[in-house]
């Protein structure tokens, strides 16, 4: 098949759950003998879309990558009146929703290339859900387009016209359970041809802990944090919790954190909160591996990589219960614990320090989870039929 990837970011430098799963995604079919030609644009910040990478096209892994320069919204103050509405569940009209999707950023010259090509394409397909390329993309040819949405319940998912592109495409991807449940409340009339295919991450050939600790400076055991330290990522209430949990009880463990974006930290919290900034990707998988347990405070998950990454690092999770993705999947493997506030956290982190051998045994659950349901050759050959019922439905 030919098929067309586009997504927002592209590239080492990007960190996003949805890029990195659509990079895979391409890199693994066209590993299967398809043409992948992936669209993105110029940008590396989800926050300023500036155009730091250069415009053009390059090969990476077999897909052929194509570039394409974002337009900022002339006016930044209407802009960010329509984010302020959006985030308060104010009811938009179609022209404000229209408005606030264009406010963000515009790539017109990616879009023109695919009004162009699409029928090129046995397939298109887009991620995530909210942001220009996806909602006008799917506009182009939605006969043939796939949305994998990674979808959250906040307040951008119940907009007019996400529920609009949900219904106009022909097919959609989800990567767990609940957000294929949420996607049927959010948009009845739903895809046609929709799937949960999930996603997967790569096993490394070795971990290397003690290495990690040294290299570092890491005396103490940790539990760790990994990625954005934003709001929306539930940073700033991990600070906190962690704050009262460690008054409460008398934990052995620091708080290690690794991602984007300052940390923050209190001066309260200086001597137990280590920010260790953003980590090389080859020394990611050793975090996971020296943490006592990896803490999730994010309620917006429609899958969570770093959930399976720290599994299969033998390492067990803490993640907040609020997040119906990730309770879902703690509920199904045995591999963690959850928690609703402060007083909970501390619970399970005492808990993780007191009994290491019953947080093994969550660890090990973990790993053998991941192992049966995340795995590449699993999850393409799910996007491969999908895929291919696509063309066979459009041919009839």
């Amino acid at each position: 098949m030919h098929l067309a990837f586009v997504a927002p970011r592209y590239g080492a430098e990007v960190v996003g759950g949805s890029e990195a799963v659509m990079a895979e995604a391409a890199t693994g079919l066209a590993g299967r003998g398809h043409e992948v030609e992936l669209f993105t644009t110029c940008a590396k910040s989800h926050v300023s879309w500036a155009n730091e990478l250069p415009a053009g096209s390059f090969e990476d892994r077999g897909v052929l990558v194509r570039r394409f320069p974002t337009l900022r919204a002339r006016s930044r103050l209407r802009a960010a009146e329509l984010e302020r509405r959006v985030q308060r569940g104010e009811r938009l009209s179609t022209r404000d929703e229209l408005a606030w999707v264009n406010g963000r950023f515009r790539v017109p010259d990616l879009y023109l290339e695919l009004v162009g090509r699409a029928r090129e394409m046995d397939a298109i397909v887009l991620s995530p859900y909210l942001f220009w390329s996806t909602i006008y993309g799917a506009r182009v040819a939605p006969e043939r387009t796939v949305v994998m949405p990674c979808l959250h319940d906040e307040p951008y998912a119940w907009l007019g016209i996400v529920r609009s592109t949900l219904s106009a495409v022909a097919g959609a991807w989800f990567l767990s359970e609940p957000e294929h449940e949420l996607a049927h409340r959010v948009a009845p009339s739903l895809a046609p041809l929709h799937d949960v295919v999930g996603a997967a991450v790569e096993e490394p050939a070795s971990y290397d802990p003690a290495g990690f600790r040294r290299r570092h400076g890491l005396e103490r055991p940790f539990v760790l944090y990994a990625g954005r330290r934003e709001e929306g990522k539930g940073w700033p209430g991990l600070l906190e919790a962690f704050a009262a949990a460690s008054s409460r009880h008398d934990l052995p463990f620091d708080l290690v954190t690794v991602g984007d974006w300052p940390a923050g930290v209190p001066d309260a919290l200086a001597g137990r909160v280590v920010d260790l900034g953003r980590l090389d990707a080859r020394e990611l998988p050793d975090a996971f591996a020296a943490a006592e347990a990896l803490v999730h405070p994010s309620v917006n998950e429609s899958f969570s990589r770093t959930v399976m990454e720290a599994w299969l690092a033998g390492t067990p999770v803490v993640v907040n219960a609020r997040s119906a993705v990730l309770t879902w999947h703690v509920e199904r493997s045995g591999g963690g614990l959850t928690y609703v506030d402060d007083r909970e956290l501390g619970e399970c982190l005492a808990f993780l320090a007191e009994a290491p051998k019953a947080a093994a045994a969550l660890a090990e659950r973990g790993r053998r989870y991941v192992l049966a349901n995340y795995r590449w050759e699993r999850v393409l050959d799910s996007m491969e039929r999908s895929l291919e019922t696509l063309r066979s439905q459009r041919a009839t």
